[in-house]
């Protein structure tokens, strides 16, 4: 997640796919329309070549937006697509970010997979008619899907769009959700669409993002289409995706992990604490950037968490004071930045910690299964502890991390530990490890 400083939001790059999943094709190389263009002649009429300057689009021109999406997944991935005027047409390098992330959580293992013939079926909730996540996870990954939604044409068109595909129709079901009539006519996200006995590996969402019509078409930089019911819903996005975590509170581990996209960051604080409301053993977060748009992934399930029995250090490791450089820090980022890092990175695995920000240092007390969850944090933001513990606060691993401007784009980062004879304290360099892998995948260049 990204870091805020005296609240103020940090500047992203203007480079298109900056900060873009790795393993999405478009990260280092964004679409080159001038190629397209050449290869595609439908495609060209929208393409304007202006001097020395990088070919563009017209990004206010529907039509341009939705032939740019058909000739990628086409010229990519082989997919044929269309929607038809109006409905909301998808940025291939943003939806496959969200879909190398499922990926990655998925391959990550901390919540197992209770199938065993490696088969991944996912449900995507209101697939519209482009059926985006569908067709890219079964053409990326081989995936099946359910992708569901509730008006004529969403259902129509996704259907339109698996058959023009055979090589992956088979994979793709397109499901009907009904609408429970009420005040305000809410939509069935997952109970009532799930089958009996049906379990998947995963739900993904793209939620109505705004309360009002008005609201949605506020951005005058894109057109990208979108129907009332692509857009809109009573209290928005953070209402459509309560729903989604109160049918999860009922499903619990009939899905592996429940994911939606949210196109608010200020969303994310009360969805979590929802999550940790309803029981769930994990949450994790994302920050998707392609270009100039931000969005944000939110994952949790109800499953119990894999873990790794560490085993202690031999003696020689059990070193009382430990310290790594951080070299090449990207140029967003201060001291402070890592400091509120360093804490958030205990933190969010159940310890207690505290910040001395004039000292610039965090004072961190673990216990031994916090300890597991910490050398976890690869594949992890966010663990929620199972049962009491009873242990005492001797048998904590205590101790301090200082962070040391050194020289502007380098910092030192040190760890003392504060009692040397706990049990603990052969786990003290496994933990700081932990530490150094994170803060340089982090902020290092």
């Amino acid at each position: 997640m990204s870091m805020r400083r005296n609240g103020k939001k940090r500047a992203r790059s203007e480079t298109p796919g900056s900060t873009a999943h790795p393993r999405n094709k478009y990260s280092d190389n964004p679409p080159d329309f001038a190629s397209l263009a050449s290869l595609y002649p439908s495609f060209k009429p929208f393409v304007f070549f202006s001097g020395g300057s990088r070919p563009r689009i017209d990004w206010t021109d529907y039509n341009a937006t939705r032939e740019l999406t058909r000739v990628l997944l086409l010229h990519d991935h082989g997919l044929s697509w269309w929607i038809p005027d109006g409905q909301l047409c998808p940025t291939v390098p943003n939806r496959s970010n969200y879909i190398h992330w499922i990926n990655d959580l998925l391959s990550s293992q901390i919540i197992p997979s209770s199938r065993g013939n490696n088969k991944v079926k996912g449900f995507d909730i209101g697939t519209g008619a482009n059926c985006i996540y569908p067709l890219l996870g079964a053409s990326l990954f081989g995936w099946s899907f359910v992708g569901s939604d509730i008006t004529d044409v969403a259902l129509e068109w996704a259907e339109k769009n698996v058959q023009s595909n055979p090589h992956v129709s088979d994979l793709i079901e397109i499901r009907r959700s009904r609408i429970i009539p009420s005040e305000d006519d809410v939509t069935m996200v997952l109970l009532g669409v799930v089958k009996d006995n049906e379990t998947f590996e995963f739900c993904m969402c793209n939620p109505p993002f705004f309360e009002t019509f008005e609201e949605a078409g506020l951005n005058p930089k894109t057109s990208c289409g979108g129907t009332h019911e692509e857009m809109v819903c009573v209290g928005g996005e953070q209402a459509f995706v309560t729903r989604i975590i109160q049918d999860s509170a009922v499903l619990r581990e009939r899905f592996r992990w429940y994911t939606s996209m949210l196109g608010k960051k200020a969303n994310l604080k009360l969805l979590i604490s929802k999550l940790w409301e309803v029981g769930v053993t994990v949450v994790k977060t994302t920050e998707f950037v392609q270009g100039q748009t931000s969005r944000w992934g939110l994952a949790w399930s109800f499953v119990p968490p894999a873990t790794r029995k560490i085993i202690a250090p031999t003696p020689v490791s059990k070193s009382s004071l430990l310290s790594f450089m951080l070299e090449g820090i990207k140029r967003q980022y201060s001291a402070a930045d890592v400091l509120l890092s360093v804490e958030e990175f205990f933190k969010s695995c159940g310890a207690s910690s505290k910040l001395n920000s004039n000292t610039f240092s965090v004072d961190i007390v673990a216990s031994s299964e916090q300890c597991n969850t910490i050398t976890n944090r690869d594949d992890v933001d966010s663990v929620r502890s199972h049962g009491s513990s009873l242990q005492g606060p001797q048998d904590d691993l205590s101790f301090r991390i200082l962070v040391f401007q050194q020289m502007p784009g380098t910092l030192l980062i040190k760890g003392s530990l504060q009692h040397k004879d706990s049990p603990l304290s052969g786990l003290f360099s496994v933990v700081f490890g932990s530490l150094e892998e994170s803060m340089k995948s982090k902020f290092c260049r």
